[in-house]
């Protein structure tokens, strides 16, 4: 029997966006490997994804798009050879569903729409500022209604699609515990790492806690380390930035002994799933999360991590975590056993291969 030929549609190239890494990417091995034939198609080829996000360069960024899209037409062509295709985010970096539309109303395809973040709402970074009307935020909508099947990241954004959709099915973002988010943070450390990683367009979500950091200088020797795209601002003595690799992401994240995730209340960070968090649990690292959306179906609290709202329990919490090593291992692995069992690479992989199959 030949093999089930799969297309899977997403914006950026592989192995570059949290998001494409973490929802399916890191499926695509073990999905080949139970009789699936996958194609992935990127709209952004990598030439075009590392200039967009750099500012000036108009003329590249235009004519880097217009290829992707030239590359999207001609893709059309080619998808009556697929039994299924996946669709994550959008077909096309910005503008209207026409892809989408093309394939579900006219070439009658049946496509699976995932998401993780509440991408119906405008968001973009500083740097593309201007050009964020093109992104289109109202055609998530049309992307789930027409969907054969729609797969977000969480009950908050699974309610979206459910005014539009009844074929709702919710993964988790995840984490490879086996080939990837392999290490253990270190316990025995003298001198303790608070720690955040994330790109620039989320480091304003730190500000809140930046006060509490310097208050803690004052009494406890820490350092407090960032890992992000771009060098934070912070006047901080603690600081220490590491810039994000793929090569080294893991034994950088490894260095952290107290994971932070501020969060403030608003519609965009109810949406979120909870990665940041998942990846410090997934290393037994103790994590500090503000109880928003997701975060509080992952963490018990002073169980398995710390939902922390306030500047003062944000800071109780910190001290007792910084001054008890016994504390930090007891939270992080009770963390860790918790993305083993629900959010984990082998705990979700079936459904991925059942949807597809």
């Amino acid at each position: 029997m030949s093999k089930k030929k799969i297309l899977f549609i997403a914006p950026y190239p592989k192995n570059e966006a949290p998001s494409q890494r973490f929802r399916f990417e890191q499926y695509l091995d073990y999905l080949s490997e139970n009789e699936l034939d996958i194609t992935f198609s990127p709209f952004l080829d990598s030439k075009t994804w590392k200039t967009l996000y750099a500012e000036g360069n108009i003329l590249k960024k235009a004519i880097g798009v217009m290829r992707s899209f030239i590359k999207r037409f001609f893709l059309l062509f080619t998808l009556h050879k697929y039994d299924k295709i996946f669709i994550h985010r959008e077909a096309a970096h910005i503008g209207p569903p026409i892809f989408e539309f093309i394939i579900a109303k006219i070439l009658k395809k049946k496509y699976i729409y995932d998401y993780d973040d509440a991408i119906w709402l405008p968001n973009y970074s500083e740097t593309n500022a201007s050009f964020h009307r093109l992104k289109a935020y109202w055609k998530v909508k049309y992307c789930v209604k027409w969907a054969y099947h729609v797969t977000p990241g969480n009950e908050y954004l699974a309610n979206y699609a459910k005014k539009y959709n009844d074929k709702v099915t919710i993964i988790p973002t995840t984490i490879d515990t086996i080939n990837h988010h392999n290490l253990e943070t270190d316990y025995d450390v003298t001198k303790p790492v608070i720690g955040w990683t994330g790109t620039h367009t989320t480091m304003q979500y730190l500000d809140f806690l930046i006060p509490v950091i310097i208050e803690l200088e004052n009494d406890y020797d820490f350092d407090f380390l960032i890992i992000s795209n771009e060098a934070p601002t912070y006047n901080l003595k603690s600081m220490q930035f590491v810039k994000w690799n793929h090569a080294t992401e893991i034994h950088d994240l490894a260095k952290i002994s107290i994971g932070v995730m501020p969060l403030e209340q608003d519609i965009w960070s109810e949406g979120k799933c909870g990665f940041k968090g998942l990846q410090y649990m997934a290393l037994g690292i103790p994590a500090l999360m503000s109880p928003v959306g997701v975060n509080k179906q992952i963490l018990d609290d002073k169980v398995n991590g710390y939902l922390v709202n306030t500047k003062k329990e944000w800071k109780d919490c910190l001290i007792s975590l910084l001054t008890n090593k016994e504390l930090r291992k007891k939270i992080g692995q009770a963390g860790k056993q918790t993305v083993i069992d629900r959010y984990s690479v082998i705990a979700n992989q079936a459904i991925y291969l059942n949807l597809l199959k």
